[in-house]
């Protein structure tokens, strides 16, 4: 590209060059012809014409037919070409004799006479452009030489990129190193910033993967070990009273493994897959959310309502919004007392959506609000029901709905408020 820029700045630039130049040498001969004419005022004029007494001088001359010949009007010897009279000043006549053009400088002498100066428009065409290529091919000799300075700098400029396009292809996969800005272009600077921007996140996002698989491999191995314990004590069954009674703590066991990877693999498909947008009633998918949870909230004799306004539309994806709020729902049900209310809340805003999960819970300590949302984190309190994957798995759903999720305690009474804060419009996932 800049080999093309340069050969087509620099032919454009040589044609104006060349059209200039081509302008003042016409313009430098009309000149000649009207200095020529100021200096033959005075010329003798015998019996011959001012021509003829020239025409010792024109055997000198190398080309006749650059000659500027001078003629005295009226004169019956003039050419034919020459009108016996005409206008001062300059003029272009065709010759008859010839297919080339005459340009003149016509000049008053006074007493009716008048005082000719003539060229070949050819010869005249010959000069100028002769001397406008003359201008010209300096400019065009200079293209290639500048092509290849350009191409030198560039390539030198440039080498320290190969060198650091090598170090990145010799780095482990598992563990990127931010790239050296060490003798690279100025202009290349900030775009090499930003890739250690990026590979600084992808570290760290390996890093909470590795974290990740060995929460979830001890989160796994401890409900297996149950089993298998629980399969024992099964097998060790002496009556079919003490069987059944042995199998309760093994199905319960199976449930919460069979519900730990449900969640696993919901976490697993949120960050990798690719969420679509669709318009969604919000208030109708809301009661289709408590019409899932009627059923725990009657077992545990817990109020499960919803605080609804008007008809509610937004552009957003209804599974991972699913996603986040039975997981709230959920949470909300499991700490929530005997006799507790939960309710869900929804309301509208000019460009964004707020859904709260209210329940009568016994809240969240301030300083532990934004570590719930870490995998596996649960607190020290809480019963050993549930994995810590709840809260999780609603921040990154959230995250892909270009939302946000926060929780709080109740101002007016005992409880959580978890919050989700979604705009209307869902632009990238």
């Amino acid at each position: 590209m800049l080999t093309v820029a340069v050969l087509v700045t620099g032919v454009i630039a040589s044609l104006a060059a060349l059209y200039f130049a081509y302008d003042e040498a016409q313009e430098f001969q009309d000149d000649t012809l009207r200095q020529v004419a100021a200096l033959s005022v005075d010329f003798p004029a015998s019996g011959r014409t001012v021509h003829q007494q020239l025409d010792t001088v024109s055997k000198s001359v190398e080309d006749p037919e650059s000659l500027i010949r001078i003629y005295r009007l009226p004169d019956r010897a003039r050419p034919a070409w020459l009108p016996e009279r005409i206008d001062a000043g300059l003029h272009t006549l065709m010759n008859p004799a010839g297919p080339e053009s005459i340009r003149i400088f016509v000049r008053d002498t006074g007493g009716g006479s008048q005082l000719v100066v003539a060229q070949s428009t050819e010869s005249r065409n010959e000069i100028a452009l002769n001397s406008a290529l003359r201008t010209l091919i300096p400019s065009l000799l200079m293209l290639p030489i500048l092509i290849g300075v350009i191409a030198f700098i560039v390539r030198a400029e440039l080498k320290s990129l190969k060198q650091r396009s090598k170090d990145i292809d010799l780095q482990a996969a598992e563990r990127p190193q931010p790239v050296s800005v060490q003798n690279l272009p100025e202009e290349v600077v900030p775009f090499v910033e930003a890739i250690n921007r990026l590979l600084a996140r992808v570290d760290t996002m390996i890093a909470e993967q590795r974290r990740f698989i060995a929460d979830a491999a001890h989160e796994l191995r401890t409900p297996l070990t149950a089993l298998s314990l629980q399969a024992q004590n099964l097998s060790a069954a002496s009556s079919p009273e003490m069987m059944r009674e042995r199998l309760v703590p093994l199905k319960a066991g199976i449930e919460r493994a069979r519900k730990l990877t449900v969640q696993l693999l919901d976490l697993a498909r949120i960050q990798s897959g690719e969420e679509s947008c669709q318009d969604i009633d919000l208030v109708a998918l809301a009661r289709q959310w408590l019409a899932e949870f009627i059923p725990l909230a009657e077992a545990r004799q817990i109020d499960l309502g919803m605080d609804e306004s008007a008809s509610i539309r937004i552009q957003s994806n209804a599974q991972a919004l699913g996603l986040v709020m039975r997981n709230a729902l959920e949470n909300a049900l499991k700490y929530t007392p005997a006799g507790g209310v939960v309710t869900l809340r929804l309301r509208a805003e000019a460009d964004a959506v707020s859904i709260e999960v209210v329940d009568s819970g016994p809240g969240i300590p301030t300083e532990n609000q934004a570590a719930v949302f870490a995998p596996f984190h649960r607190l020290q309190d809480a019963s050993g029901e549930g994995s810590g994957l709840g809260l999780a798995i609603a921040r990154e759903a959230a995250g892909k709905l270009g939302a946000a999720v926060s929780v709080s305690n109740r101002v007016d009474a005992h409880g959580l408020v978890f919050t989700l804060r979604l705009p209307r419009t869902l632009k990238d996932l």
